[in-house]
């Protein structure tokens, strides 16, 4: 293969890779009053100021037809850029791939972003949009939780963290939010919460919506 070949090569799966989960989840996303993840970088941050941390990670579980169902950076947008000139690490969940849940590679993304943001003494922002852990990987997606967990605590009074919820946040993605700085919710889209709605009524017996349980004005 000529170098031009391989040029080529990378270009097609960078595309690959901004594409997400694929053009008919995009639209889903859309449908649903949402951007995509790599939409909200370009509103967030300076233009052209974002630099990508594993473009092309993916998981590794082969369970449950994993193996077969790969997508590059597998979820999750990870790196950093500037707003209003000023250096932000930043990570970007993706709801076009398999709902934006954490696999053990994704929190590896995620846990590398907060490392630099506390060795440069930046601001760490997150756009969660997830429906919690990727539960085909079991207990290594709940290990990865544990990890960024244990980074909020370790960056608590040492940089500024920032999360937005822009989507669901359901299960063990409320938790990591819960302990940051300021949490900043979307009205009518996003909710926040450990057990939705379902669960809650087979417990209690009451009848709620995401929204009463969870949503912006909770």
């Amino acid at each position: 293969m000529s170098n031009s070949d391989k040029i080529k090569a990378l270009i097609e799966k960078r595309q690959q890779a901004r594409m997400g989960g694929g053009e008919r989840r995009i639209d889903a996303q859309h449908a649903k009053g949402k951007y995509t993840a790599r939409e909200r970088i370009e509103m967030l941050l300076d233009e052209g100021s974002f630099e990508e941390y594993d473009m092309f990670v993916t998981h590794h579980a082969t369970d449950f037809g994993l193996d077969k169902q790969k997508y590059l950076s597998d979820g999750v947008v990870t790196g950093h850029g500037t707003i209003d000139g000023r250096v932000v690490y930043v990570f970007f969940q993706d709801f076009t791939v398999f709902g934006g849940s954490l696999s053990k590679s994704y929190s590896n993304k995620i846990c590398k972003v907060m490392d630099q943001a506390m060795k440069v003494g930046a601001p760490l922002i997150g756009i969660n949009d997830s429906g919690g852990a990727r539960i085909q990987e079991g207990v290594r997606s709940l290990a990865g939780y544990g990890d960024i967990f244990q980074r909020n605590i370790m960056a608590s009074g040492v940089i500024p963290q920032i999360s937005a919820i822009l989507g669901p946040c359901a299960g063990g993605a409320v938790y990591s939010p819960a302990l940051t700085d300021f949490i900043l919710m979307n009205d009518q889209t996003s909710y926040m919460f450990v057990t939705g709605p379902k669960v809650t009524k087979t417990v209690t017996g009451e009848d709620i919506t995401e929204d009463q349980l969870g949503g912006a004005q909770v």
